[in-house]
This record gives structure tokens, C-alpha cells and sequence, in this order.
């Protein structure tokens, strides 16, 4: 519900403000900006999804072979005590615990790619367990917050980025990126737990949390004395030897349990092909509600507005520059990169504002295109709290990467 009135809103507005403008302006210009932002966005999300295709066929055919294999099974008991705790509706060793803890390996890696697939899987098997088809269930709705927060232990492609403009040190974000992607993850669990009613004092999950946060640590002081190409040739190397170890692992064991692996892979594959034709609809509806938005000005018009008031009460203003990645952030991966890459470009890849960008562009992840996509999959229509606790973890995330990039940069 909170879904339909927020991209009703994006439509609306969006015509409202384009109308405005051109009547203000003399000039269709506004106007056809904002309808071919509509063609541009449904083709866009046609793209998207094509080339999904591929990529969701070739990872839900490799977790088939894991599943067979007994990797899967084996990951669900591995992360069952801390799981079982949060998902306290999913059973203790269901498929579904071992997928979203190949997903959430995969987001913290940086692997979009292979972290998307697993994810709806994920969500399928979620599905299987859902008594309301049409309406989100509490475990899906914390798997998807927790997606949405974006924890990333190795931002590589802000500092490729970064590398790319002549950064003098790409990796000088690696830091307070690392921080703020926390404290947004550690939000959207808080505000889940809190809707949900899951009582995080308890031992299991105070262990886990205080586990990860010194895991965090040790990372921040290990790489800390590295060099910058140090940082990229390691952060590179370790996320894709996981990945192909895990896949050599998956077939391994595929051949020990006697599996035909390339029947299984067929098997999965030809699941992939099915749940990239389903969410065409659910996300050319998004991308064109934001494409629309975003053409009309709107946002610019918003965050000129923010900048008055701030300025009106005597605050600092420098971070506005950095507000357009935070505000597209939510809204559209592509759209939040072009953002981070022109504060990058206008600033100067190393000032406060460009530093800032790069801060908020991986604090979190983007929201309504991970709702639209995973609910999409299976055919989730009502989704309950989960836009609003995403867009908390978001806002915190956010407002943690300002504050930190004061801390660092500033």
C-alpha cells in the first residue's frame, strides 16, 4: 500500500511540476522532458531485466547444484543459531536460511551480480512458506531491509570510480563508507525488530552482532596498512576467490552426491529464465514513476529548497552538493552513480563534496529497485512495513555518511 501511494505521488508530482514549468518557461521543453523520461524509463527496465536473464539463469542453476549437492542445507544449519533468532517463522534448516546467507555474503562482497540471483531465490523459497501470497511475510520483509541497508565490507566499484577521475587515494572512503553501511544495516535490523516484535537481547544474536562488529574492526585496521593499490588488488582478489571457490565447492560436492550437475544446471537455469520474465512489469512501473520524478525537476527543486532552509537557520550547507546521490540513492542505482560521478566531476574527485557523494552512494543500497524486483519475483503486491523501515535504514544511513565525511574530510 505505502508502495502504490508512493509512486502515485512520483507520477503526479511530476506532471504537476513539468506543468508548472512549462507554463512559467513559455516552452514544451518540461513537458517533453518528462514524457520521454516515460519511454526511456520502460525501456530501461525492459534492458534491465533482458539482462538479468542471463546472469539470474546461470546463479539459480549453480544454487540448484548446491542445493542438490547438500551445500545449501549444510549453510542453513551453519547460520541457523543467529537466522532462527531474526527469522523466527522460517524453520530451523529450511533452504531459505542457506540463500540469504549466500545473498548477504555476495552484498558484502560487492558481487551485484551474483548477490541479486540468490536473493530470489531467496524469496522463493520465502514464498513457500508465505500463507499470504499476495502480501509480505515478516521474514520476507527482513531479508529485504537488511538487502535495502546495503552492508559492504569492500566498496571496489566507488574506488574504481574514484581511481578513474584521479583520486591522489581512491581508497581514502574505504573507511567511513565501511562505518556508515554499518549503522545503516544495524538501523533497518532495530526498526524490523521493533514492528516485528524480535527481542535482540539475546545471547545468540548479542554474540553474532558483537562478532561482526569486531570482524568489521580488524578489517578497518587491516587494511588501513595497506597501500591504495594494495587495497584495490586485495579487496578484488578475496571477493572473487570467495565466489569461485564457492562455486567449485557447489560442484564438488555436486559430484560426491552422485548429481547429473549439468541436468541440475539446466533444471535451475531454466527457473532463472522464468523469474526474469515476471518482474518486467513491477520494475518498468518503478523505474518510470522515478525516471518521470527526476525528469521534472522536482528534485532539484527539492533540493534547493532544503538548501534555503538550512541556510535560513544559520547550518552549514557544504554537504548539499552531496544531496542529490543521497535523495537518487533510494530510488535508482544507475541514477545515484551518475549523481556521485558529476558531484565527482563539478567539486573535484577530491573535495569535500565529491568524497561526500562517494560516502552516501555506498552507505546503502537502492531500495524501491530491490522492492520492486524481489517482491516482483513472487508476486508480492501488499508489502507491509518494508518500504518504511528501508527508507529509515536509508535515512540513517545517509545522515551517518554526512556526519562521518565531516569527521574524515571535512
Amino acid at each position: 500500500m505505502v508502495l502504490n501511494y508512493i509512486w502515485i505521488g512520483f507520477v503526479l508530482i511530476a506532471i504537476a511540476v513539468a506543468m508548472v514549468s512549462a507554463f512559467v518557461a513559455g516552452s514544451a521543453e518540461p513537458l517533453m522532458n518528462v514524457m520521454n523520461a516515460t519511454f526511456d524509463s520502460a525501456r530501461t527496465g525492459f534492458e534491465i531485466s533482458l539482462g538479468l536473464t542471463g546472469v539470474l539463469s546461470l546463479w539459480l542453476g549453480i544454487m540448484k547444484i548446491g542445493e542438490k549437492g547438500g551445500v545449501i542445507n549444510a549453510m542453513s544449519r551453519l547460520v541457523a543459531p543467529f537466522f532462527c533468532k531474526i527469522f523466527p517463522e522460517v524453520p530451523k534448516n529450511h533452504p531459505a536460511m542457506g540463500s540469504m546467507f549466500m545473498n548477504m555474503s555476495a552484498n558484502m562482497l560487492g558481487l551485484d551480480n551474483a548477490a541479486t540471483p540468490l536473493g530470489l531465490k531467496a524469496m522463493k523459497e520465502l514464498q513457500e512458506l508465505n500463507p499470504k501470497k499476495d502480501t509480505a511475510s515478516n521474514p520476507m520483509i527482513m531479508f529485504l531491509v537488511l538487502n535495502t541497508s546495503g552492508l559492504t565490507l569492500i566498496p571496489i566499484s566507488i574506488m574504481v570510480y574514484r581511481a578513474q577521475l584521479g583520486a591522489v587515494n581512491p581508497s581514502d572512503v574505504f573507511l567511513p563508507i565501511l562505518l556508515a553501511t554499518y549503522f545503516a544495516t544495524l538501523t533497518g535490523l532495530i526498526t524490523v525488530s521493533i514492528v516485528q516484535k524480535i527481542n535482540l537481547f539475546q545471547k545468540t544474536i548479542i554474540i553474532t552482532l558483537l562478532a561482526l562488529t569486531l570482524f568489521i574492526v580488524g578489517i578497518i585496521v587491516l587494511f588501513s596498512q595497506f597501500t591504495k593499490e594494495e587495497i584495490q588488488f586485495y579487496s578484488s582478489f578475496i571477493a572473487n576467490f570467495l565466489l569461485l571457490l564457492i562455486i567449485a565447492l557447489f560442484f564438488i560436492a555436486g559430484i560426491k552426491k552422485r548429481v547429473n550437475v549439468y541436468e541440475t544446471f539446466i533444471d535451475g537455469a531454466k527457473e532463472g529464465f522464468k523469474v526474469a520474465i515476471g518482474i518486467i512489469p513491477y520494475l518498468v512501473a518503478i523505474l518510470v514513476g522515478i525516471g518521470m520524478f527526476r525528469a521534472s525537476g522536482a528534485m532539484d527543486f527539492f533540493v534547493m529548497g532544503i538548501e534555503k532552509l538550512l541556510a535560513s537557520v544559520g547550518l552549514d550547507t557544504d554537504f548539499v552538493g552531496a544531496l542529490p546521490t543521497a535523495l537518487m540513492k533510494p530510488l535508482s542505482g544507475s541514477g545515484s552513480r551518475g549523481m556521485m560521478i558529476d558531484a565527482m566531476k563539478t567539486f573535484g574527485v577530491d573535495s569535500f563534496v565529491g568524497r561526500l557523494s562517494c560516502l552516501v552512494q555506498g552507505s546503502t543500497d537502492t531500495t524501491f529497485y530491490i522492492l520492486a524486483v524481489y517482491f516482483g519475483s513472487v508476486g508480492i503486491s501488499k508489502t507491509r512495513h518494508a518500504v518504511a523501515c528501508g527508507l529509515i535504514a536509508d535515512f540513517v544511513g545517509a545522515v551517518a555518511a554526512i556526519l562521518i565525511g565531516y569527521l574524515f574530510f571535512h
